[in-house]
């Protein structure tokens, strides 16, 4: 299975002590393991959220069924709600949509190389 690589964007609430326990949250032993499984079950094998100021860009590398139909844990719900006080979406995110995805414009690898130079 080939992975493919999404990235994420979200503002976070721009208070530095909210930023702060957002951040504790998200500290190795603060998501639960129930959550954490539940990410894994959606097809993904890793995944990264990064930060400037109260902006956040989350890249989850996952495979070609990602993401997997399957049903709601309740308490990924809980996490959730409970996560979105922290959270302000994107202006280009849909209604009821957290984390907007984002469109990648540019690959370097994809470009000719540049000739050598003489």
């Amino acid at each position: 299975m080939t992975d493919r690589r999404f990235c994420f964007a979200l503002d976070l609430v721009d208070d530095a002590a909210l930023i702060a326990a957002y951040e504790d949250w998200h500290a190795p032993g603060g998501v639960p393991p129930e959550v954490l499984a539940d990410i894994r079950a959606q097809g993904v094998a890793e995944m990264e959220i990064w930060r400037a100021g109260d902006r956040l860009l989350m890249v989850v590398t996952a495979g070609e069924d990602f993401p997997r139909d399957r049903p709601p844990e309740p308490l990924v719900a809980e996490w959730e709600a409970s996560m979105s006080r922290f959270q302000k979406p994107l202006p280009v995110a849909l209604p009821g949509q957290k984390w907007a995805p984002m469109t990648r414009i540019f690959a370097l690898g994809e470009h000719d190389p540049h000739p050598a130079r003489t």
